[in-house]
């Protein structure tokens, strides 16, 4: 598999039509993961267990859902409050408004594994902004208490 650190302006142009989105979050940071993939068949050749009648993307959000899951698994030993999503496809032109988060990095790949299919990777760690919640003063509620709703 070739890997290639791409610039934003080739990045951008070669982009396959898709994309698959995970994010991994802490009250400290956030990672987002972007996978660029087009569903033919040189793409779908590479994952085996892509049957025709099966949608690429969900073949791929099982593979890229098992990652991010061990990459969260590594971190929640440093923050306990971790949190993963699941992911969720979008079109890959989403990627033009990740300046939006105000990341601190971001990292652009083209991959070419198979020598035929053609996928990219974003990677973008925001590391500084601003929690986007804010936090009301909470009822005290008595010990042991049940509450229907």
């Amino acid at each position: 598999m070739e890997i290639t650190h791409a610039n934003v302006q080739q990045h951008r142009a070669t982009l396959p039509q898709h994309a698959l989105v995970l994010t991994i979050s802490s009250l400290t940071f956030r990672l987002l993961f972007v996978l660029h993939f087009n569903d033919d068949d040189a793409t779908r050749a590479c994952y085996p267990g892509a049957k025709r009648e099966q949608a690429l993307a969900d073949v791929l959000m099982e593979h890229v859902n098992l990652c991010c899951g061990s990459i969260n698994q590594q971190l929640v030993a440093h923050f306990p409050d971790l949190g993963m999503s699941t992911p969720f496809a979008l079109s890959s032109r989403c990627i033009d408004f990740i300046d939006e988060l105000r990341p601190d990095h971001v990292w652009r790949y083209a991959l070419r594994p198979g020598g035929e299919a053609r996928l990219a990777v974003t990677a973008c760690v925001c590391a500084q902004a601003a929690m986007d919640f804010t936090a009301s003063a909470m009822e005290e509620q008595g010990e042991g208490e049940l509450e229907l709703f």
